[in-house]
Protein backbone atom coordinates (compact mmCIF):
# COMPACT_ATOMS: atom_id res chain seq x y z
CA UNK A 1 0.00 0.00 0.00
CA UNK A 2 1.10 3.27 -0.76
CA UNK A 3 0.46 6.51 1.08
CA UNK A 4 -1.75 7.86 -0.74
CA UNK A 5 -4.21 5.06 -0.31
CA UNK A 6 -6.84 4.90 2.38
CA UNK A 7 -6.20 2.76 5.15
CA UNK A 8 -9.89 0.49 5.77
CA UNK A 9 -10.20 -1.40 8.73
CA UNK A 10 -13.22 -3.90 7.94
CA UNK A 11 -15.30 -4.37 10.89
CA UNK A 12 -18.17 -7.22 11.11
CA UNK A 13 -20.40 -6.95 13.43
CA UNK A 14 -23.95 -7.36 13.60
CA UNK A 15 -24.66 -4.93 16.24
CA UNK A 16 -24.65 -1.38 14.90
CA UNK A 17 -24.20 0.25 18.37
CA UNK A 18 -20.48 -1.48 18.26
CA UNK A 19 -20.06 -0.34 14.75
CA UNK A 20 -20.83 3.25 15.99
CA UNK A 21 -18.73 2.83 19.40
CA UNK A 22 -15.65 1.87 17.21
CA UNK A 23 -15.75 4.39 14.58
CA UNK A 24 -16.12 7.08 16.99
CA UNK A 25 -13.41 5.68 19.29
CA UNK A 26 -11.15 5.71 16.35
CA UNK A 27 -11.57 9.33 15.15
CA UNK A 28 -10.96 10.38 18.79
CA UNK A 29 -8.03 7.75 18.76
CA UNK A 30 -4.50 9.10 17.10
CA UNK A 31 -4.94 5.89 14.53
CA UNK A 32 -5.40 6.96 10.39
CA UNK A 33 -7.38 5.20 8.64
CA UNK A 34 -11.28 4.74 8.05
CA UNK A 35 -14.05 2.00 9.21
CA UNK A 36 -16.42 0.48 7.70
CA UNK A 37 -19.17 -2.05 9.01
CA UNK A 38 -20.47 -4.81 7.42
CA UNK A 39 -23.40 -6.88 9.42
CA UNK A 40 -22.55 -9.94 8.86
CA UNK A 41 -20.30 -13.14 7.44
CA UNK A 42 -21.97 -13.10 3.93
CA UNK A 43 -21.59 -9.18 3.60
CA UNK A 44 -17.34 -9.49 5.34
CA UNK A 45 -16.89 -11.83 2.18
CA UNK A 46 -18.78 -10.16 -0.15
CA UNK A 47 -16.64 -7.03 0.69
CA UNK A 48 -13.62 -9.08 0.58
CA UNK A 49 -13.94 -10.87 -2.63
CA UNK A 50 -15.59 -7.34 -4.18
CA UNK A 51 -19.03 -8.77 -5.15
CA UNK A 52 -22.11 -6.64 -5.61
CA UNK A 53 -22.30 -3.35 -4.19
CA UNK A 54 -18.37 -4.08 -2.73
CA UNK A 55 -17.11 -4.10 -5.99
CA UNK A 56 -14.49 -1.24 -6.41
CA UNK A 57 -14.26 -1.38 -2.15
CA UNK A 58 -10.48 -1.12 -1.12
CA UNK A 59 -8.85 -4.05 0.82
CA UNK A 60 -8.97 -3.97 4.44
CA UNK A 61 -5.60 -2.98 6.32
CA UNK A 62 -6.79 -5.36 9.19
CA UNK A 63 -10.28 -7.13 9.73
CA UNK A 64 -12.14 -6.83 13.23
CA UNK A 65 -14.74 -9.39 13.49
CA UNK A 66 -17.14 -10.43 15.78
CA UNK A 67 -18.33 -14.23 16.20
CA UNK A 68 -21.73 -13.97 17.29
CA UNK A 69 -23.51 -13.09 13.92
CA UNK A 70 -26.40 -14.06 11.51
CA UNK A 71 -26.37 -15.71 8.24
CA UNK A 72 -22.87 -16.62 8.82
CA UNK A 73 -20.43 -16.31 12.04
CA UNK A 74 -17.44 -15.04 12.89
CA UNK A 75 -16.10 -18.55 13.53
CA UNK A 76 -17.37 -19.51 9.72
CA UNK A 77 -15.91 -16.17 8.19
CA UNK A 78 -12.61 -16.49 10.05
CA UNK A 79 -12.47 -19.99 8.49
CA UNK A 80 -13.16 -18.83 4.73
CA UNK A 81 -10.81 -16.23 4.74
CA UNK A 82 -8.05 -17.81 6.05
CA UNK A 83 -8.39 -20.17 3.25
CA UNK A 84 -8.37 -17.11 0.35
CA UNK A 85 -4.45 -16.75 -0.28
CA UNK A 86 -4.92 -12.78 -0.75
CA UNK A 87 -6.02 -12.46 2.93
CA UNK A 88 -3.10 -14.92 4.29
CA UNK A 89 -1.51 -12.26 5.91
CA UNK A 90 -4.27 -10.00 6.79
CA UNK A 91 -4.52 -9.12 10.53
CA UNK A 92 -7.46 -10.48 11.66
CA UNK A 93 -8.74 -9.47 15.18
CA UNK A 94 -11.68 -11.66 16.84
CA UNK A 95 -13.61 -8.74 18.70
CA UNK A 96 -16.57 -9.70 20.27
CA UNK A 97 -18.02 -9.94 23.84
CA UNK A 98 -17.30 -14.11 24.63
CA UNK A 99 -14.79 -14.53 26.99
CA UNK A 100 -15.42 -18.85 26.23
CA UNK A 101 -11.63 -20.62 26.39
CA UNK A 102 -13.20 -22.75 23.15
CA UNK A 103 -13.72 -19.50 21.34
CA UNK A 104 -10.37 -18.63 21.72
CA UNK A 105 -8.61 -21.80 21.33
CA UNK A 106 -10.78 -21.74 18.06
CA UNK A 107 -9.69 -18.41 17.05
CA UNK A 108 -5.95 -19.23 17.50
CA UNK A 109 -6.14 -22.04 15.60
CA UNK A 110 -7.99 -20.90 12.72
CA UNK A 111 -5.56 -18.27 12.15
CA UNK A 112 -6.64 -14.99 14.09
CA UNK A 113 -4.06 -12.32 15.05
CA UNK A 114 -6.04 -11.12 18.39
CA UNK A 115 -8.80 -12.25 20.69
CA UNK A 116 -9.98 -8.81 22.01
CA UNK A 117 -13.28 -8.81 24.62
CA UNK A 118 -15.16 -5.73 23.41
CA UNK A 119 -14.46 -3.15 25.87
CA UNK A 120 -17.09 -1.79 28.28
CA UNK A 121 -15.76 1.54 28.90
CA UNK A 122 -15.29 4.28 25.81
CA UNK A 123 -11.83 5.18 26.88
CA UNK A 124 -10.91 1.69 26.37
CA UNK A 125 -12.16 1.36 22.92
CA UNK A 126 -10.27 4.13 21.98
CA UNK A 127 -7.21 2.77 23.56
CA UNK A 128 -7.81 -0.61 21.82
CA UNK A 129 -8.01 1.33 18.54
CA UNK A 130 -5.12 3.02 19.26
CA UNK A 131 -3.27 0.29 20.48
CA UNK A 132 -4.48 -2.22 17.28
CA UNK A 133 -3.85 0.38 14.52
CA UNK A 134 -0.15 0.90 15.80
CA UNK A 135 0.24 -3.51 16.04
CA UNK A 136 -1.18 -3.64 12.28
CA UNK A 137 -0.54 -0.46 10.10
CA UNK A 138 2.67 0.71 9.85
CA UNK A 139 2.13 4.55 10.06
CA UNK A 140 5.38 5.60 8.40
CA UNK A 141 5.28 7.54 5.05
CA UNK A 142 5.66 4.62 3.11
CA UNK A 143 2.98 3.22 4.06
CA UNK A 144 3.47 -0.78 4.32
CA UNK A 145 1.19 -2.82 6.25
CA UNK A 146 1.41 -5.95 7.95
CA UNK A 147 4.40 -6.21 9.47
Amino acid sequence: MTGNQEVVILMADDDADDCLLAEHALAASNAPGTLFCVKDGVELMDYLLGRGKFNTSPPPAVILLDLNMPRMDGREALKEIRAIPEFKRTPIVVFTTSKEERDVLYSRKMGANCFITKPSVFQEWIQMMDSLVDKCIDRSPTGKQNR
